[in-house]
Order: C-alpha cells, then structure tokens, then sequence
C-alpha cells in the first residue's frame, strides 16, 4: 500500500506518528510524509487522485493539514480519521453541540466569539472551565471561580478566537483517558491539567463498563476510528470533557503496530470502519480474517482487564 501521513512539525519528531510511519515501512509499504505547515502546497497539485490508498492526519488543531486533508476527502480518497469527523471534534463548540445532541454526558457548554461575553455567563454557573475551541495538549486551559475573578482573567484570553466555558466538574483530581484502536478500548489516569501534580504519572487503570460503554459511544457519534476520550468521574457519574481524532495513545501496548494495522485496515475498507469483534469476558475478541497485505500476524488481543474489544463503528446517518 501506498500511503501519505500528514504531519505537522509540532509532531515532527515525535514517537506518534513517526513509529507508526516506521511500522508500515519495516512491513513494506510506503508512506509518504508531508509536513503541510513547512512546506509550499500547490493545492492543485497537492491532491493526486488515486497517488495513495489513504491519508492519514496527525496535526494540532486549527494547523494547515487538516484543510490539505479535507482536499484530499473531497477528490474521493480515503482519509483516517474521515476528515468531516475530525472537523467535528477539533471544533470544541460543534463538538459539545453534537455530543449533547445525541446523549453524551458532556457538561452544558457556552461558546463566545469574544472574551467579554463570558461576563454573560449565570453566576450560578461557577466555577467554570473556560479554553479555546480550538485548543489542544491543555492549551490555556483555565479554572475560573468566579465572576471577580473572570475580569482578571479576561485580559489572558484575548487573541484566542472561540472560547467555550463549561461548568467544572468536581473530581479527584486525575482524568480517565480512554483511547480507542482497531476495536479496542484502553484506559489510562492521568493528572488533571487544572490540578497539576508532578508525583502524578500517567499509568493503565482497569476499564469499567459504564466508562467503556461511554467511549465506545463517542466513537460511533462522531464517526472516529482513532481517538482519544477525557473523561471525569464527577459526583453524578462520568462526564466526557474532551475527544481527541488521532491522539497519543500513551500506554497502549504495541501502540506503534495497533495502530499501524488500524490504518491499513481502515485503507483496504475505504475508510470504513473493521468491526474488532464483540466485547466478550475476559476481553477475549472474535478473530479478524487474514490480511493479504504484507503485514506480520496480527497480535492476539489483550485478555487483561485493561482493555476492552468493542465494536465501534458509526451506525448508518450517524457520521458528522
């Protein structure tokens, strides 16, 4: 197969995606890198119909890939994630919207085009989380406790574009980080980025089924194949604070060749998604047919309790 990944340079040397690139490349097919935030795009040239069997974004939001990808999408080609999926979790405002539309458990959500408005905001709302709306990586992510201490904080938030505010949900301190892969779920803790705490270190917890029947959920309302879920766990059950197209995949083991064969499967299917088998006890998954593509055999999918097989993908009508 023939692939492009488009990365940008903030990812440049990063191990995801460069040990994914060095997976499928080891295992004899050939990826093409494009970095569209330090290269000159002729945009009618770019996309070459039929040059690949698929592309592949990995960007920060609001970079200059994700348009390049949406080209590639709109000339027919397959793109992992669907670039209009990955359109509707990179916008935080849309994606609360569709969420709260389709019966996530995701917090009431406010979304301003200006800083000022969030004066507007019921006082019985706070403390509230406010970030852009386009932000990644915890970027100016800011607990506010109340409407004094907002006016403080407002000069901090210009320049940011879109912001969202949403009421905080009282925890314990660490996120719940659920990455779902090639029909898997793995979940990991990890600190809070409005409680940070060095002692804290990102480590995989056991999955639980409300949690896990929740990821798998996103997965199917926003039409993605790889992403990640934040979730909390607040006094009234969880809640989903962010969704991730494409993310770390920190702690999943044999993320790198997991998340290499999602691709190629997702490739060969025209950017539909494999069904991984029904979650069954134990963990235990139905077995997939054989790949003709010079892949190694597959790894057998974990029977710890640390994660969990799901069959996760966007009902008919239900892509974004």
């Amino acid at each position: 197969m023939r692939l492009c990944f488009l990365v940008e340079e903030h990812y440049r040397h990063d191990g995801m995606p460069n040990e994914v690139i060095g997976q499928l490349t080891a295992w004899g097919h050939r990826v093409d890198v494009v970095r569209p935030g330090g290269s000159l795009l002729r945009m009618s040239e770019a996309v070459d119909t039929g040059a690949h069997d698929a592309w592949v974004l990995k960007t920060v939001s609001g970079g200059p890939g994700l348009t390049l990808l949406e080209g590639a999408a709109a000339a027919g080609m397959t793109t992992v994630n669907d670039a209009r999926s990955i359109r509707g979790v990179r916008d935080k405002a849309l994606a609360a919207a569709i969420g709260r539309g389709r019966g996530l458990p995701l917090p009431a959500t406010y979304a301003v085009a200006c800083p000022e408005l969030l004066r507007e905001v019921p006082a019985a709302e706070y403390p509230l989380v406010v970030k852009p709306a386009d932000g990644s990586s915890g970027r100016a992510v800011r607990l506010v406790s109340s409407p004094e201490q907002l006016e403080t904080v407002l000069p901090l938030l210009a320049g940011e574009g879109m912001l969202i505010a949403q009421p905080y949900v009282p925890n314990s301190g660490t996120d719940i980080k659920v990455y779902g892969v090639g029909g898997e779920l793995f979940a990991t803790e990890r600190c809070s980025p409005l409680h940070p705490d060095p002692s804290v270190r990102e480590r995989r917890v056991p999955l639980s089924a409300e949690v896990a029947a929740i990821a798998a959920r996103v997965g199917a309302v926003y039409g993605l194949d790889l992403y990640g879920v934040d979730v909390l766990l607040g006094p009234d059950g969880p809640v989903v604070v962010d969704v991730n197209d494409f993310p770390s995949f920190r702690q999943v083991p044999d993320a790198a060749a997991r998340v290499a064969r999602a691709v190629l499967d997702l490739a060969r299917a025209g950017g539909q998604a494999q069904a991984g088998g029904q979650a069954q006890a134990g963990g235990q998954a139905q077995p997939q047919a054989a790949s003709p593509q010079p892949t190694p055999a597959a790894l057998p999918f974990s029977t710890l309790p640390l994660s969990i097989p799901v069959q996760v993908p966007a009902p008919a009508g239900e892509s974004v």
